[in-house]
């Protein structure tokens, strides 16, 4: 049967301002792929990132650069030796991953030999505000398993300390968005291990962040935007534990399954990441999660509308959208 393949720009509406260390957010502006197999269609999505140098109609370019070799049959593997790492070709690797397992009448999970999706503790994520605001928030999920708090240079101590006071119990992330210089970890480090601040998240710019090898701060350090693909993950030595696999960045699943292989092989703990998407960027990331220390894929949490038969969250632990909704018929 013919197979087609389209793509479209898709705008969700947050339900707040999504305030991070290098800017704020009130939509979510996603490229969607769609390829039909006959009778049988698969979705993928992803969120081209300012940060690096990705758009919206770059994105779609790109796909359109390879459609008719989708359409011809090109495979995820030969996709991957035309299109760069990055937002488009995780829409079209997580669309052919979902057509493919519609096609063979299986799972995604199955096709990929990993477990398949189940509920998670994932991390709430709390933008960058004025503390006491920051607290107001944490307080409404003062019982959930996990939050994940941004911060900026000017306030991240008082932020921290109002967010841990307001909620106690949950396990911590703080996530700086590479804002921070190597004397405000030093000097944080210590701060950080009171507040049982369980993982910070890139503090350094990506390209600086060697200096990372001379710290001892005490606590896990988790590599955001200075890991993509596996190639990245040799430089991360010594100056990571943990690293953050998003399928925006590896460029889609089948990259996200090697790299995490390969992560876990030279010792660095797994963190699932995301970006502020709809649930459809994140059911193929549900496959990463049990394997992963920390979770983060509330990214359709901040939509005011998601997709229908969505991800759910239920105080804290995230559960896999309805069957159907993507990798099973």
């Amino acid at each position: 049967m013919l197979r087609t393949l389209s793509a479209s720009h898709d705008r969700f509406a947050l339900n707040a301002p999504f305030r991070i260390a290098r800017g704020v957010k009130t939509a979510a502006d996603v490229v969607t792929v769609t390829i039909r197999d006959g009778a049988h269609v698969g979705r993928g999505e992803g969120v081209p990132y300012p940060r690096y140098g990705e758009t919206i109609p770059d994105a779609l370019a790109q796909i359109a650069a390879i459609a008719a070799l989708v359409e011809a049959g090109a495979s995820r593997a030969d996709i991957a030796t035309v299109m760069p790492a990055g937002a488009a070709r995780n829409a079209v690797d997580n669309a052919l991953w979902d057509v493919e397992a519609r096609v063979a009448g299986r799972e995604v999970a199955a096709l990929a030999g990993v477990a398949a999706a189940a509920p998670v503790a994932s991390a709430i994520t709390i933008a960058i505000d004025a503390p006491d605001a920051m607290a107001a928030v944490a307080a409404r999920h003062a019982t959930v398993p996990l939050l994940k708090v941004k911060v900026n240079r000017e306030d991240a101590a008082a932020q921290i300390a109002a967010v841990r006071a307001a909620a106690p119990a949950p396990r911590l992330i703080v996530d700086p968005n590479e804002s921070w210089t190597i004397a405000e970890v030093d000097g944080l480090a210590a701060f950080l291990r009171e507040q049982r601040v369980d993982l910070l998240e890139q503090p350094l710019p990506a390209g600086e962040d060697g200096a990372l090898a001379q710290v001892s701060a005490g606590i896990a350090i988790c590599a955001d935007e200075s890991l993509h693909t596996r190639a990245d993950l040799a430089a991360l030595r010594g100056r990571y534990s943990h690293v953050n696999v998003k399928l925006d960045k590896t460029g889609g699943l089948t990259e996200a399954l090697a790299l995490a292989d390969d992560a876990v092989a030279m010792g660095f703990g797994l963190m699932v990441g995301c970006m502020v998407c709809s649930s459809l960027g994140i059911a193929p990331a549900l496959l990463l999660a049990g394997r992963a220390a920390f979770v983060d894929l509330d990214g359709p949490l901040w939509l005011a509308q998601d997709r229908d038969g969505g991800v759910r969250n239920r105080g804290g632990i995230l559960h896999p959208p309805a069957r159907g909704f993507w990798g099973a018929a």
